[in-house]
């Protein structure tokens, strides 16, 4: 396709410009994008770039994301409006700041943080909780590291306990910051991390037990309040004083709302940090999440630096250091639109849908429901019999109805088993919930006239073996330990999820 066009300049005509881009990118096998020697229409670059978006699949029914996908217009406006506005700039743009510092108390008193004249909560906020759990595990193995100097001890071994089942996060984490990442495996039936055997894996170099508050495998809830009072015998014992963050990146705005009584924050004396996704049940675009620190004292002051180069001292605490404000301000717009029982309206809806789905795979009598009925609003299901077929060719075939599901294998040792899952967010609606059934149904029926590619393998695998062509037939255990591998490979070193 060749779009001409001219391009008009506010003081002289600029010559007629003929838009090759699209049709010479589209000759080449390989196109090697470079900047284009010459400038193109404005409509022209409009339409070239909408027309490869029309690929993308639509993000109501990529049902893999936690991520919010729909707000109301007049935030749609606001958050348009404050596009141009760079959040650090907090000099030039006080209102924005104060929005920010508003949001902050609502989600600590909305977390039970301790208020009064010995103790203030601090908090601030970050891109997603993938920075939000940076900051505070850099908190952390600092304030382990200044008492272990103070004490006249090795500081050089720090060591971070969690559940296999964490998001990727942590363990970029570890990796980046060189701390050593100890990991509670799981075990069939059970897929989050337990307090027991975390609390055995504490030592004296553990700067922190992260606790995960809706799992991203299974939305389930690990049990916070039996973690702080295993660490407090602990503690007690040892003479540490082993913290508790807890990764409410999924579950921090579900739990206060479905749950109220349920102890998982600061109620719990030693939860330190919370870090949560404003852009997930917060219910706002990403990218935006939240940390907030029991204390100002639980976050070392040689970690927030100042500045005075924007007009005035400001102090900073941030792995970026540039940032939109349209998110923080579209927060905030949420929580006075909304307000508590507008939240607790929306997951109510979110759990009643959930309900719906869970009964309705249930009816087909093929899976088997791997999450709980406490925690993040999902339904992980996985195949009563997985003999003929898996859980990946349900959800390639599910992708020919539009549907983005999941089928990912839950991490060691628990490896075995395979599963699909189905975030329900605000915009999933009962109707939705219906249909996904239906074609989940089609989609089984369409795949027990098929071969099957486990039975088919298993009959004859021919291999070509020095140059010849002699075949050889794998038996059953053995093929399937292939197919395993190739699926395997498939899904090694993703998480699923989004912070």
């Amino acid at each position: 396709m060749v779009i001409s066009s001219t391009v008009t300049h506010p003081d002289e005509q600029r010559q007629s410009i003929t838009c090759t881009f699209a049709s010479r990118y589209m000759r080449d096998p390989v196109p090697k994008f470079k900047l284009p020697e010459s400038s193109i229409p404005k409509d022209a670059a409009y339409q070239i770039i909408n027309d490869e978006l029309m690929l993308d699949g639509k993000p109501r029914l990529n049902l893999a994301s936690f991520v919010t996908t729909w707000m109301e217009p007049e935030c749609d406006k606001l958050i348009m409006d404050s596009l141009n506005k760079n959040y650090v700039d907090m000099d030039e743009y006080p209102v924005t700041t104060e929005l920010q510092n508003r949001c902050v108390n609502i989600i600590a008193h909305l977390f039970h943080a301790p208020i009064g004249e010995e103790e203030t909560a601090v908090g601030v906020g970050t891109v997603g909780s993938s920075e939000a759990i940076m900051l505070a595990g850099l908190a952390f193995k600092r304030k382990w590291q200044t008492k272990r100097k103070a004490e006249g001890k090795p500081y050089d071994k720090p060591n971070i306990v969690t559940g296999a089942n964490v998001q990727v996060c942590w363990e970029k984490f570890a990796r980046y910051f060189e701390v050593e990442l100890k990991e509670v495996k799981l075990t069939e039936d059970y897929y989050v991390m337990d307090p027991l055997k975390a609390v055995e894996m504490v030592d004296e170099n553990t700067i922190c037990v992260a606790a995960i508050l809706g799992s991203t495998l299974t939305g389930e809830f690990e049990d916070v309040k039996l973690l702080n009072e295993l660490l407090t015998i602990k503690n007690k014992e040892t003479g540490w004083d082993t913290p508790i963050h807890v990764d409410a990146a999924s579950g921090g705005f579900v739990a206060p709302f479905l749950y109220p009584d349920l102890e998982w924050d600061f109620r719990l004396p030693w939860v330190k940090s919370i870090n949560v996704s404003g852009h997930k049940y917060g219910l706002v675009y990403p990218g935006i999440g939240w940390v907030v620190w029991r204390n100002k004292d639980d976050l070392p002051d040689d970690l927030v630096f100042h500045i005075n180069y924007l007009g005035s001292d400001q102090p900073t605490f941030t792995l970026n250091f540039s940032k939109g404000s349209s998110q923080i301000i579209a927060q905030y717009y949420q929580f006075i639109r909304l307000g508590f029982e507008g939240y607790k309206n929306v997951m109510e809806n979110c759990l009643e849908n959930t309900r719906v789905l869970k009964e309705g795979i249930e009816k087909t009598g093929r899976f088997k429901i791997v999450s709980k009925d406490i925690g993040v609003p999902l339904v992980a299901f996985s195949l009563k019999d997985s003999s003929q077929h898996t859980v990946f060719e349900i959800a390639d075939h599910l992708r020919k109805y539009g549907w983005i599901v999941p089928a990912y294998t839950m991490p060691a040792d628990a490896q075995h088993i395979a599963v699909l899952r189905v975030v329900i967010r605000e915009d999933f609606s009962c109707s939705l919930a219906e249909r996904l059934v239906s074609d989940i149904v089609k989609v089984v029926n369409h795949l027990d006239t098929l071969p099957s590619a486990l039975s088919s393998k298993s009959a004859h695998v021919a291999v070509i073996a020095s140059e010849t062509s002699k075949e050889v037939k794998k038996d059953i255990t053995e093929t399937q330990a292939e197919i395993a591998r190739y699926w395997k490979k498939l899904v090694d070193g993703k998480r699923v999820g989004a912070c």
